[in-house]
């Protein structure tokens, strides 16, 4: 992997259950509005809330794009207007169904992979340093078992661990897509700043 690439993914879910319209997808979008810079390569994907494709996009993203860092944006349920960062990655524990009615084979994300993969960001490093005003940011080592954490994780596993997780609350009056896309942009800065000072 290409240590000096300026590329970064970035990923939201596409609509499922209740959620027509996906707050994840919906910052995305509003971030690539935004971009992250003028020496930063963004690129923005919708990942459907499949097992197996989302994993299909999220492993040819790696094998092609090489990015410095893939940061996933997933929905959380919540009425509060919170962002959450999450650590890390988990392999087992996959028992819901998916929009298509598959769950991974053993709830298993990697049959042989480790029991959790940890992400090279310093996410409680970020949530110290960053300010959101009107959003509380709060530190996670529980993506949930579904398909955020899946993702994550074989993201963790197929960019050696350059790779994160936010999420982000729905919609609504206070929350609006332009919102979350500013809220993503600061924090998604303050990775990509973690990540030059590293490499220095």
């Amino acid at each position: 992997m290409d240590v000096n690439s300026s590329t970064v993914v970035v990923t939201g879910f596409g609509p499922f259950r209740q959620h027509l319209v996906n707050s994840s997808w919906e910052a995305a979008k509003e971030l690539a509005k935004l971009g992250l810079g003028h020496d930063v390569d963004l690129h923005i994907m919708e990942l459907p809330v499949t097992y197996q494709k989302a994993k299909e996009i999220v492993c040819e993203a790696w094998a092609t794009l090489h990015p410095q860092l893939m940061i996933h944006i997933g929905l959380v349920s919540t009425s509060k207007a919170i962002i959450i960062l999450e650590q890390c990655g988990k392999n087992k524990g996959y028992k819901e169904i998916d929009a298509c009615g598959f769950c991974p084979e053993d709830g298993c994300c990697l049959l042989a992979g480790p029991e959790r993969i940890d992400s090279t960001i310093n996410m409680k490093r970020i949530w110290k340093n960053i300010c959101l005003e009107g959003m509380d940011v709060i530190f996670s080592k529980d993506a949930g078992r579904y398909l955020c954490d899946y993702i994550y994780y074989t993201s963790l596993y197929y960019g050696n661990g350059k790779a994160a997780f936010i999420h982000v609350p729905p919609l609504s009056k206070r929350v609006t897509s332009e919102f979350l896309g500013r809220a993503l942009r600061t924090v998604i800065l303050e990775m990509l700043k973690q990540c030059r000072q590293e490499v220095i």
